[in-house]
């Protein structure tokens, strides 16, 4: 997933610190958020999406996204 787009960014940094020339994203979902940061940062990336999910909550969630399992295993819910 592709949320704030900060993991996917130092990722494709450091691939390109070891020499990658040729990086694609692939993900299954996304935020608009996400998107924008990772194709602002990394324009020669391309971002292949199942889907792209409305916005980011206040926590930096993906709406709706599928959910955090382990907010959903250990929060009574």
């Amino acid at each position: 997933m592709l949320a704030t787009g900060g993991s996917a960014c130092v990722a494709v940094a450091r691939l390109k610190k070891w020499g990658v020339k040729k990086i694609n994203y692939l993900g299954l979902f996304a935020a608009p958020e996400g998107i924008r940061k990772l194709s602002k940062t990394h324009r020669d990336v391309e971002i292949y999406l199942g889907t792209i999910d409305d916005h980011l909550n206040d926590r930096g969630y993906i709406v709706p996204g599928m959910g955090d399992a382990g907010d959903r295993q250990f929060s009574g819910e």
